[in-house]
């Protein structure tokens, strides 16, 4: 079908370019594009700025693994196996409610702590006095420091987090001396739910299922230590009437406030007249087995 001579399409007049702008609009089109270029640049700045914090965030935290790892290693003298192979004398440590959580703060991911974090927390509704993971490393610290474990007579050291997590420290494992080295090693440790030996494959600290009293010898004794028990007890006479073929469980809370849990434990005792700290407790258990079996 043709179509029809009348039925064209109508042509648009094209629009008459301006020529008689003012110096004014001149201007302010220039403006336009001055501040949008410098906006444009101080995005990109910005985007770069983000970007080198990334990546100087992740060099630290590799840094910081690097010295947790670097900070763990096997103490010297203590042997791999305890010693005593003929009888069955030692002890082992459960450390109860540990606080030790992790959380994003800022970009990153750390272990709270009053110190660092009270800001934080109490954003957050918590009380920064609950927030004491510094306690769990001294506790650690005078278990794995004690001539105790030197003379290779702890067979296993156990942490609770206050969170449910269990996890087993090797008991010749040198633990960092410092506060964040600690935290750090503990942030690995609960991200990657183990720790290995530098240039081996053996895991000094891991995760471990619940409950803890599958870990723990059917015929041992577990002994629960808390300030609010009735049973005050001299722990050298305690000490001195077990038996060299029975295994020794000491559970002590590692935590500023509350008490551990004595559902699993056969004994609950009170070694002071006075609250002691976790770690001043440890230190009186492994005064009391020394003098029993007279390690020096």
């Amino acid at each position: 079908m043709v179509r029809p001579y009348a039925v064209k399409g109508i042509k648009r007049k094209k629009k008459a370019e301006r020529y008689d702008i003012d110096e004014g609009e001149i201007e302010e089109q220039q403006e336009e594009m001055t501040t949008k270029r410098a906006r444009q640049e101080e995005e990109e700045e910005e985007e770069e700025e983000e970007e080198e914090e990334e990546e100087e965030e992740e060099e630290k935290e590799e840094e910081e693994e690097k010295k947790a790892e670097e900070a763990i290693v096997v103490l010297p003298g203590i042997p791999v196996a305890p010693s005593n192979k003929k009888t069955k004398a030692g002890v082992i440590f459960v450390l109860e409610k540990a606080c030790l959580e992790v959380a994003k703060v800022g970009k990153t991911y750390h272990i709270l702590n009053s110190d660092d974090h009270a800001n934080f927390l109490r954003k957050n509704n918590r009380n920064p006095a609950d927030y004491r993971p510094d306690i769990i490393h001294q506790a650690l610290l005078a278990v794995l420091d004690s001539p105790l474990n030197k003379a290779g007579m702890i067979k296993a050291v156990y942490v609770k987090t206050g969170k449910g997590v269990l996890f087993e420290v090797k008991p010749y494992v040198r633990m960092p001396r410092t506060s964040k080295r600690f935290y750090g090693l503990m942030l690995q440790l609960l991200q990657k739910l183990s720790v290995t030996a530098t240039g081996k494959r053996e895991k000094l600290l891991r995760v471990i299922k619940n409950p803890v009293t599958q870990y723990l010898p059917p015929d041992s004794r577990k002994i629960g230590l808390s300030f609010s028990s009735n049973k005050l007890v001299q722990l050298r006479d305690y000490v001195a009437a077990a038996g060299d073929d029975q295994q020794l469980v000491f559970v002590v809370g590692a935590m500023a406030h509350g008490k551990i849990d004595q559902e699993y434990t056969d004994d609950f005792i009170s070694v002071s007249n006075y609250p002691l700290s976790a770690a001043c407790c440890i230190g009186r258990i492994c005064n009391a087995l020394e003098y029993k079996w007279k390690i020096l």
